[in-house]
């Protein structure tokens, strides 16, 4: 098909239509904003964007609100100007921040139902058949749009790459309505955008080192260990922390999971894992690696993270790390907004992941920016803290009151056991600034957890 305008003509997509979008090139995606100018200067109004993730790139979607093409926003996190935006007041409707296992669920049952799916798509055969594996902006397995693709009522693959010869197939050609070819779809060097490619800071590391120990001596690192860890800098030391505590015990897990990195590659080439599960490559050494690797699989959002699947791969964790803007005294954490009340993220996978393993374990610093991160009240909830097994801090470690047995463990291997109160009370020292990020003015975003229940609002200020 020659460009986007006709595939919209072909969809059928009409004012106040539903389309979704996916992130798997994350901060390098180009294909919403390609798809929205062709929709907005066709006059197309009111359209509801149900992206996965929305990234600093998406700066561009501004417009597009502005002149009131999108008017609804649902998605699983957001963050930069597009964010601002939004907690401004730009949208007459709230958006809904849902998780990542939430979202699939809720197009899988029909309660989000998406009119076109539109799928940045690395790589495209004569059959119809999608991948990631391969092309300019080879960005790995398509697990976001797996989902959409299985139930749009019409799907579109947008490619810069036309090509013979596929190393894997993420989405099959029968699922593919239209292929659009344009100039480019992305950038794939933006993939490992934040803090993915970070080393640690010393305090980041003290964390990691207190992590490891803390997994090592809980019963759960044993064979047949299944281990899920973020991408951010603290999360990539805890995995390198593991690495050789798994290799002196002659341990071989049954799978590393989720959003994968060149950390958990390198522990699956070592033979520390007997598989990977992958939803979306976080870095360019992932994206090789699902190239290259039978054994490094591609899993749909739905397979990875549903909450209406008892078999999900979250629900079968062992140990989960966490990160967390901020930790209330019971527990609960907010990846949502910052203290002074930008959204600077969502869920994620973060509630799914919490909920389904046996050890979901939040690493976090005591402070950042001049803000205590260890507070009474929080500004966004995203995880409630009854699924959170303990908090790990340069400080020590607060471990959930339903766990004594994991604290007896620690405090047995020599590990600063403490409270979250404590840590809270040594957080507020050396900081100076005050939360100040709860909005009362207009109702800009709805918080849902996986199940769709509303658990928080975000106001502007």
């Amino acid at each position: 098909m020659r460009n986007i305008r006709e595939a919209l003509d072909k969809a059928e997509v009409k004012d106040g239509a539903t389309l979704s979008f996916h992130h798997h090139l994350r901060n390098g995606d180009d294909v919403m904003r390609q798809v929205l100018a062709a929709f907005s200067a066709a006059g197309l109004r009111d359209l509801h964007i149900a992206p996965s993730s929305l990234f600093r790139c998406h700066a561009s979607l501004i417009p597009f609100l502005e002149n009131g093409t999108v008017t609804r926003i649902t998605t699983s996190y957001m963050t930069g100007p597009l964010a601002d935006a939004v907690r401004a007041g730009l949208l007459p409707q709230p958006v809904i921040l849902q998780s990542h296992g939430g979202r699939a669920a809720a197009i899988a049952s029909g309660r989000l139902p998406i009119d076109a799916a539109f799928i940045a798509a690395p790589a495209v055969d004569g059959a119809g058949n999608l991948t990631g594996a391969t092309g300019p902006a080879a960005c790995g397995p398509l697990g976001y749009p797996m989902v959409d693709a299985t139930h749009a009522r019409h799907v579109v693959a947008v490619t810069d790459n036309i090509t013979t010869d596929l190393p894997r197939i993420c989405i099959p050609g029968q699922q593919v309505h239209a292929i659009v070819e344009t100039d480019h779809i992305g950038d794939a060097s933006q993939i490992a955008s934040g803090t993915t490619g970070r080393a640690p800071s010393p305090k980041g590391q003290a964390i990691a080192d207190l992590t490891a120990q803390l997994i090592a001596c809980s019963g759960l690192l044993q064979d047949g260990f299944r281990f899920q860890t973020g991408a951010g800098a603290t999360s990539l030391a805890v995995a390198r922390d593991l690495a050789p505590i798994m290799a002196e015990r002659n341990l071989k897990g049954a799978f590393a999971a989720g959003g994968i990195t060149g950390a958990l590659v390198e522990m699956f080439r070592a033979g520390l894992f007997a598989t990977l599960y992958d939803v979306q490559a976080f870095d360019l050494p992932a994206v090789r690696s699902y190239a290259e690797d039978a054994s490094h699989l591609p899993m749909s959002a739905e397979t990875y993270a549903s909450p209406d699947r008892p078999d999900s791969i979250a629900k079968q964790l062992d140990v989960m790390i966490l990160g967390a803007a901020e930790v209330d005294m019971n527990f609960n954490v907010n990846v949502t907004c910052a203290s002074d009340g930008r959204i600077i993220g969502g869920s994620g996978g973060h509630a799914d992941t919490a909920a389904g393993a046996t050890l979901p374990i939040v690493t976090t610093q005591l402070a950042a920016g001049g803000f205590p991160k260890l507070v009474q009240s929080l500004t966004c909830l995203t995880t409630p803290g009854a699924t959170i097994g303990a908090v790990v801090t340069e400080a020590g470690i607060a471990i959930h009151p339903s766990r004594p047995e994991l604290a007896e463990r620690a405090r047995r291997s020599g590990l600063p056991v403490t409270t979250l109160d404590d840590l809270r009370q040594k957080a507020e020292t050396g900081t100076n600034l005050a939360q100040n990020g709860r909005g009362t003015g207009k109702l800009v975003a709805l918080c849902e957890a996986p199940h769709g229940q509303v658990i928080d609002e975000i106001r502007a200020p």
